[in-house]
């Protein structure tokens, strides 16, 4: 994690003591149930919660020490505990392994993290929705393969973007369902030392649903799906944010980020004002994405369990999440305070002479007895022309002037299919289906 990229609220679930504090809560809720079911003595879960009732401070330092020694850190920390709780503490862990605690502390983490990450993206599309409906009938220019094609609005580009992180939104609840799973079923998760019940007891604890099978872990191809999920948000992201820089481009210049007051936008060249937000968020998503690769890699483990997952997901696990919060909110930021420039969308818009209603020329000349092949060939010869001129010449003027053309539609018919608001006629519609 690195600080530049981190938001307190998401890094505060990776520090050791909260990793710690998670760890207490799954050995002292399972040895309450083992004391409710008669198999410890309830003094010993008592001796626990009274313990943790004085608010202790964990000692991140000591429990490190502990491991520097056993080479295991749950190991460590349960006999930091003892050494805090004194003999009754010798109860805890009574027929568990050590991924019953990691396992199940991962998944209350990556719960948590999931919680940060809704908040985020309710953030993110609140603000999108608002900027959306600002300029739902702002007139741009639709572009395929970076060239001018028909026009859009500025809005309807916005509402794509908000129904794909609604998507994406969906995707997450989904995934923080799937990855929110408790096991507590002991070595390779037969239950042989450690009832089914306090398994139950600490999912409903902690807020998770039981595993229905583990093999002394949690199967990781949960993790895969919750870290792809992830990277489908971070490309989500990217597809945004590369938007925002083409758009601020000096030759287009429809938008821009918000260039604040004594900001600077190059060592060099006073005059610039660099997309840098969106250039970062570029390389957030692939940091992001890079996660996913290995949490794939981990679902394929030896027999009932090893640990060749486990270094992975120290890393993934912060790193993924932090960023990913960061990178959301981010983005929320530059869609708030985006500066957007209908002049220059309209400038746009009339750049090219009117090629941009080529397609209805084409439809009216089929449709007024022309076969598509012919309809294509005058209208292409007409525009190919306005193409070399720069946008010098007028598409209307050249196909008025066009006999085969001129046969088949009046000057009336050619100029009404110039028509800048026909595009629009559906906007309503779009923004029904995006918004309800």
């Amino acid at each position: 994690m690195i600080p530049r990229y981190s938001r307190p609220d998401m890094v505060a679930i990776w520090e050791p003591e909260a990793r710690f504090c998670i760890w207490f809560e799954i050995e002292a809720h399972a040895t309450q149930k083992l004391a409710d079911l008669g198999v410890v003595p309830q003094s010993a879960a008592k001796a626990l919660w009274d313990w943790w009732a004085t608010k202790p401070a964990i000692d991140v330092a000591a429990i490190d020490a502990i491991e520097a020694i056993t080479k295991h850190d749950v190991i460590a920390f349960l006999d930091w505990v003892a050494q805090q709780v004194g003999p009754e503490a010798r109860f805890m862990h009574q027929g568990m392994t050590s991924s019953d605690v990691l396992d199940t502390c991962l998944a209350v983490q990556l719960a948590r993290a999931s919680d940060i990450l809704l908040a985020d993206m309710d953030a993110l599309l609140a603000a999108i929705k608002r900027r959306a409906v600002e300029h739902k009938f702002t007139p741009t220019m639709g572009r395929s393969h970076g060239i001018h094609a028909e026009p859009t609005t500025f809005g309807v580009k916005l509402a794509q973007a908000y129904a794909e992180f609604d998507r994406c939104r969906a995707r997450l609840v989904a995934a923080r369902a799937d990855i929110a799973t408790c096991a507590i079923s002991g070595a390779v998760g037969t239950f042989a030392n450690v009832d089914p019940q306090v398994e139950e007891y600490v999912a409903q604890q902690l807020g998770l649903s039981v595993e229905p099978v583990s093999t002394q872990i949690i199967p990781r191809d949960r993790h895969a799906m919750f870290f792809a999920t992830l990277g489908v948000i971070a490309s989500s992201i990217e597809r945004l944010a590369i938007e925002v820089r083409h758009l601020q481009r000096t030759e287009v210049l429809e938008a821009e980020e918000y260039f604040s007051p004594g900001q600077k936008g190059s060592s060099a060249m006073p005059h610039k004002r660099n997309p840098v937000l969106t250039e970062n968020l570029t390389g957030l998503a692939r940091m992001v994405r890079s996660a996913v690769t290995p949490a794939l890699e981990n679902v394929a483990l030896w027999h009932e369990r090893d640990i060749s997952h486990s270094s992975v997901e120290r890393y993934i696990g912060p790193d993924a999440t932090v960023t990913l919060d960061f990178a959301l909110a981010r983005l929320t930021g530059v869609i708030d305070k985006l500066l957007v420039y209908p002049e220059r969308m309209e400038k746009n818009l009339n750049r090219m002479g009117g090629l941009i209603h080529s397609q209805r020329i084409l439809l009216a000349l089929t449709q007024a007895g022309l076969t598509r092949d012919d309809s294509y060939r005058l209208v292409q010869r007409n525009a190919m022309k306005v193409w070399e001129s720069d946008g010098g010449l007028s598409l209307l003027d050249l196909l008025k002037a066009d006999a085969d053309v001129s046969a088949r539609l009046s000057n009336a018919e050619l100029e009404g299919l110039f028509d800048l608001g026909y595009h629009f006629r559906h906007i309503d519609t779009i923004f029904t289906r995006v918004f309800g």
